[in-house]
């Protein structure tokens, strides 16, 4: 399997707290990641990393071939990013917010840009009326879809996910779920996402990733289910975990 992210030996303290301790991870060409941990296990410093956003104290990070320096990251057509906040800006539109990334990273014209815009959001299931509308006027499920819409706006083959179904209700949380599963599918995507939703990290990751001890486990979810480690354990074995995981083994058995 080709690798698409590659992280060797990543060390990132802060003060005298280690986060990441000789945290080595890869991540395979058109498979979706989920990336779990306790809160403090640097799931967020890690996926800041790995896009150059954070300056690790040792290690190195290869995505696509290309090696990740800090503020040297893989040209933005390559990589989309979905911020847990959705981090839209409130004083541009949804069309503007969405057609951002296009203007800064290439030359298209006005009309082409426009046009590019209104297929983002169509593909994520959003109406062409939305696209005058402001932030604020949008509910919750909305804007993470804005926000997706303007990530995917060059074409990434690379996509990274902060918590994408948080806030949202069970009914969208499902949808985007549905929605992020479909994306991957048509486009040839790579994703990496943190999520805590454990109905997206049964339903919709291939391997899940979690940070325990300043390194990392990483397995399907048949082999996490097995591990030994405490924290492990703990996390999935709860009631609300145990339920997940087997209405997942009756799906994958075709059971209603």
């Amino acid at each position: 399997m080709e690798t698409i992210i590659q992280v060797e030996g990543l060390v990132n303290r802060f003060g005298e707290q280690v986060v990441h301790e000789d945290l080595s991870l890869d991540v395979f060409r058109d498979e979706i990641l989920g990336l779990v941990g306790g809160s403090g296990s640097g799931k967020s410093v890690l996926m800041r990393s790995i896009l150059g956003l954070h300056r690790p104290a040792a290690g190195r990070v290869r995505v696509l071939g290309r090696e990740i320096g800090f503020q040297q990251p893989v040209p933005s057509s390559e990589m989309g990013v979905l911020f847990q906040s959705g981090a839209l800006l409130s004083g541009l539109t949804v069309q503007e917010n969405i057609e951002l990334p296009i203007s800064l990273h290439s030359d298209m014209s006005l009309e082409t840009r426009a046009e590019l815009a209104n297929l983002k959001l169509l593909m994520v299931g959003l109406p062409l009326a939305a696209a005058d509308k402001f932030p604020a006027e949008l509910s919750g499920g909305m804007r993470k879809r804005v926000a997706l819409a303007r990530a995917l706006a060059l074409e990434p083959r690379v996509l990274f996910l902060d918590e994408p179904t948080a806030g949202l209700d069970p009914i969208a949380a499902t949808e985007f779920d549905e929605l992020i599963t479909y994306l991957h599918d048509s486009l040839d995507l790579t994703i990496l996402m943190i999520t805590h939703d454990l109905d997206s990290l049964f339903g919709v990751c291939d391997r899940i990733a979690v940070l325990v001890d300043g390194s990392v486990i990483v397995g399907t979810v048949e082999e996490i289910f097995q591990s030994r480690h405490p924290w492990i354990a703990g996390y999935f074995g709860v009631p609300r975990a145990q339920r997940a995981h087997g209405a997942l083994r009756d799906r994958k058995r075709g059971q209603p």
